[in-house]
């Protein structure tokens, strides 16, 4: 077996994420799933940041709009919460283009909008 970056970090997060899953289902907004979520990392112990601001940089200046995550756990991964029918190209562009700011190098995107539970690993 492969040895994945935060391995240990993601496997915690994911195990968490079907819990959620499990007990909420599908077809909630992503609100629902992120308050879920927060609630479970607390009882957990793990650590986490909720809706954490990044700056824009263009050329000398930080832009007035700024990327917001979702989640930052451990630190160090940028974990996106979706609920939709499916995962996009764009799902991942703009986690990639959380990581660039945030100069984190793993994303995690979660969609909690179908029958199982899916997600993705985005690295930078």
């Amino acid at each position: 077996m492969e040895d994945f970056y935060l391995k240990d970090e993601v496997y915690k997060i994911i195990g968490i994420c079907m819990i959620v899953h499990r007990t909420l289902g599908k077809g909630h907004s992503e609100v629902v799933y992120k308050d879920a979520l927060e609630y479970e990392f607390k009882m957990n112990s793990i650590p986490f940041e909720r809706e954490k601001e990044y700056n824009i940089r263009y050329k000398d200046i930080l832009l007035q709009r700024k990327y917001i995550a979702d989640f930052v756990v451990f630190n160090e991964i940028i974990f996106e919460v979706k609920a939709s029918s499916g995962l996009t190209l764009n799902d991942i562009k703009q986690t990639l283009n959380y990581l660039a700011c945030s100069k984190n190098k793993l994303g995690l995107l979660v969609n909690f909008g179908q029958n199982s539970l899916k997600y993705r690993r985005v690295i930078l």
